[in-house]
């Protein structure tokens, strides 16, 4: 049986297929502009403290219905006023609810730097990343073979992002650093099993090497976490349900951050 990362991945290869029909890649690049660094996004998650990445997200596969109507200018500004150092844009439409246009409408609405959240898998969604306003995006180390990521996190850059490369375990973590990874994501979250486990992030860091930008992601609910995993040298967190499930988004943050 498929595990829900590979059944994501497959949906994402099929969609593909249907958006390069409409729209060729040698068309999509022509409509991309020249790479921008207006508001790095990895520079923002080493400010004094530890950051916070909000995350703007509609449903998620193992909780369902999150906050179905969302709108993002809203959502997004509120992060904004509230203190968040970026913001996360999920687009993936099937099992989270999100579009492209959410990360259209995320850089319309705020001056925070943006990630596209997505299954990455080819250069064509780089680009899309690129003229939708992203100045970073999502690379998980578990959904791309070794020359896969170390491609698209050279072609990343080359079009003026950063990469968020996201591990789960030991194997993934030794993959993203020898591919040169600068910014890391420890996914607390078992994308085969859904299952969440805080103290991955506790298990990996130790063998990240210094320099290297560390987020911390999936689980964080608390105050009490947030300070733990400052204490213990995290750069960042990234925080969709706990914010998004709030009555009010801007609260949360702000009681979540203290």
């Amino acid at each position: 049986m498929a595990t829900f990362l590979e059944t994501v991945v497959d949906r994402t290869r099929k969609d593909l297929e249907a958006r390069k029909h409409n729209l060729s890649e040698a068309a999509l690049e022509a409509s991309v502009d020249g790479p921008r660094r207006e508001r790095p996004f990895s520079e923002a998650l080493i400010a004094e403290g530890i950051s916070l990445i909000a995350e703007m997200k509609r449903a998620s596969p193992s909780r369902g219905p999150i906050r179905p109507g969302a709108e993002v200018a809203e959502i997004v500004s509120a992060y904004e006023a509230s203190g968040a150092r970026a913001a996360s844009i999920l687009t993936e439409p099937h099992w989270f609810g999100g579009t492209l246009d959410d990360l259209t409408a995320a850089r319309a609405a705020c001056r925070l730097p943006l990630l596209r959240k997505d299954f990455i898998v080819e250069r064509y969604q780089l680009l899309e990343a690129r003229k939708a306003g992203a100045d970073a995006v999502l690379l998980i180390v578990a959904a791309l073979d070794h020359g896969d990521l170390q491609r698209l996190l050279a072609e990343a850059g080359d079009l003026g992002m950063d990469a968020l490369v996201e591990v789960h375990d030991e194997e993934d973590l030794e993959i993203a650093i020898g591919c040169g990874a600068e910014v890391i994501g420890i996914n607390n979250r078992d994308l085969k099993k859904l299952e969440v486990d805080v103290e991955t992030t506790y298990r990996l860091l130790a063998d990240i090497p210094a320099g290297t930008v560390v987020v911390a992601e999936s689980g964080i609910v608390h105050r009490d976490q947030v300070r733990d995993l400052e204490d213990a040298g995290v750069d960042a967190i990234l925080v969709g349900e706990a914010i998004m499930g709030a009555e009010n988004p801007g609260l949360a943050i702000e009681t979540l951050m203290g």
